[in-house]
């Protein structure tokens, strides 16, 4: 991939449109991010990142919009990145960020950006990590990650950001029970947002239940009661971050935490280029004729399967 010459000079310089443009080329063409990665990483590792994710309906987007009021009363500068559901005509973002927060996008201490969800099992698209180490190295001190929001099954979250932030609505007694097992123990932050609703005492007295069962830690994930879409309760979510950061820098895990999203990105990267390897070897004359005996019955996929990697592997 050519990169334009001062593009990513000028991220590195703070250009927001430069960093945009540098988001797009990730975004679009995730097997050649690392081009653009060798570039910056020397200037990463200061960002603190926050991942909120929860099941679909919790009000995450209107949280994030409410959080973003509390960053900016505060003078901090925080970048979004939203992941949202893909198209499957277009394979674009079905949501917008802009309609979803643009209250706050014009304030020059906030960044939102949009990008595709994997749809996957690890709700993350496949650019993610090399997108928040983009916006690292373009100086951005707070990078909260918006999952699509699909429940267990997001645990990538977990290794893309330094603090995660799990968002239930009261009554979520079932949904509690439901990803207790998984995400919830990896939670450092519960929010209860929509509390002026019934059900939210019950609703964190399950939690706590929950918390009290976790295994003996430093940090007790704290449980914090919003009303987003009215800005209620957003200062304490953003005070809990900011004192979640604050341990994990005096506790010396910080480091260890940051490491999750450089495994994050090897492993995406690996296996995309795997599967591009993959597909290139099964469009060779060889490959289509082991398929047809496959389907004749003259071989089986087994067979088949150590061939393929075989040759992926002399590739």
């Amino acid at each position: 991939m050519t990169v334009p010459a001062d593009l990513l000079g000028r991220l590195l310089r703070g250009d927001r449109a430069a960093l945009a443009r540098a988001i797009t080329l990730i975004d679009r063409r995730p097997l050649e991010a690392a081009a653009i990665d060798a570039v910056l990483a020397p200037h990463t590792g200061r960002a603190a990142t926050v991942g909120l994710t929860g099941p679909p309906g919790a009000g995450k987007s209107t949280l994030v919009g409410s959080l973003l009021k509390s960053a900016v009363r505060r003078d901090d500068r925080v970048a979004v990145l939203a992941l949202d559901p893909m198209s499957a005509l277009t394979r674009g973002a079905v949501l917008g960020d802009r309609l979803r927060m643009e209250h706050t996008t014009a304030d020059e201490r906030v960044f939102v950006r949009s990008m595709t969800a994997d749809n996957g099992a690890g709700g993350l698209a496949l650019a993610t990590p090399f997108a928040i180490r983009a916006l690292d190295a373009a100086g951005w001190p707070w990078v909260l990650i918006e999952t699509v929001g699909v429940g267990q099954t997001e645990f990538e979250i977990v290794e893309a950001a330094n603090t995660t932030v799990v968002v239930l609505n009261p009554g979520a007694g079932d949904e509690v029970q439901a990803v207790k097992a998984g995400l919830l123990e990896m939670a450092d932050i519960f929010v209860i947002n929509k509390a002026d609703r019934a059900g939210t005492q019950a609703t964190r007295l399950d939690l706590e239940r929950t918390v009290s069962q976790l295994p003996a830690s430093a940090w007790r994930p704290p449980i914090v009661e919003t009303v987003a879409s009215e800005d209620r309760g957003t200062d304490e979510v953003w005070d809990a971050i900011a004192a979640h950061r604050a341990h994990l820098l005096q506790t010396g895990t910080m480091a260890r935490r940051q490491q999750r999203l450089l495994r994050l990105a090897l492993r995406r990267l690996v296996s995309a280029q795997m599967e591009a390897r993959i597909e290139s070897t099964l469009s060779t004359a060889e490959f289509t004729r082991m398929i047809a005996a496959v389907q004749a019955g003259e071989s089986d996929l087994n067979q088949a399967g150590v061939a393929l990697l075989a040759g992926v592997l002399r590739r």
